[in-house]
């Protein structure tokens, strides 16, 4: 069995990492250089890093930021926030990061995924999605951090990005984000069946098991979170110990 990754995700706000529930209520945690390196020596196996008010506020996200963090760790740094174009991964990429993440840029010009895959490769593009359930089986995407429903059908949405050149999936569950009731077992799992690149799954985790039931049941790849690691409500050397425990292959 390929090992699965456990990814820590800083969502920056103002410079500083936030977190909030289903988008709102956004509160104040802790300085993203300090903890990235806290991720880095605790065993976690990548960083996600998102610039979440940068496609509102239509600006490229805070590069200084993004050099600061490379600089301090060894392990796969993926950064997202209004990279809108090949000119915004390639200064993303020059700061540090070894993958871009991608949203709602890539919903209103889908060739843009072509386009950056072609360019950078596709081990570099990841397409982010931030889904809602609409009805039973069916889920919507929605952009602009939470606030415009598209109407898209997700599925077929992950679809066209993977036929389109992304190389990896980040699936974040809009009804279960912050909620730490566990991850939406059923969007992942559906997302996984239809495409075949690495799917992450993101939105709910709240304990251990929370993860290896996505990391199993849904059959993810990877699972990320933010608020549990940020206040040591999950530690990623412990959760890696109840994850091997469990059967399931982890990195060490």
């Amino acid at each position: 069995m390929r090992a699965k990754r456990i990814i820590p995700c800083l969502d920056v706000n103002k410079g500083r990492v936030v977190k909030g529930h289903k988008f709102k209520n956004i509160q104040d945690v802790a300085d993203p250089i300090d903890l990235a390196r806290q991720y880095n020596e605790s065993g976690a196996d990548e960083l996600v890093f998102y610039d979440i008010t940068a496609s509102n506020e239509n600006r490229l996200l805070f590069l200084d930021i993004v050099r600061k963090i490379a600089a301090e760790i060894t392990i796969p740094f993926t950064v997202g926030g209004g990279i809108r174009s090949i000119r915004d991964i390639e200064q993303a990429l020059h700061a540090g990061a070894d993958k871009v993440s991608i949203n709602s840029a890539a919903v209103k010009n889908p060739d843009f995924i072509q386009e950056a895959a072609v360019q950078f490769g596709s081990q570099c593009i990841v397409l982010a999605i931030d889904a809602k359930k609409a009805g039973p089986g069916n889920w919507h995407i929605v952009i602009s951090g939470g606030r415009d429903d598209t109407g898209m059908d997700a599925v077929e949405w992950v679809k066209e990005g993977e036929r389109l050149g992304a190389g990896e999936i980040v699936v974040n569950a809009i009804d279960t984000d912050g909620d730490k009731t566990g991850y939406s077992l059923e969007l992942t799992k559906t997302i996984k069946q239809n495409v075949n690149i690495p799917v992450i799954a993101s939105g709910g985790a709240g304990s251990n098991s929370h993860v290896a039931d996505v990391l199993t049941e849904a059959n993810a790849d990877a699972a990320l979170a933010a608020s549990v690691f940020h206040y040591n409500e999950i530690q990623i050397p412990e959760l890696k110990n109840y994850l091997d425990q469990n059967g399931i292959t982890v990195r060490r």
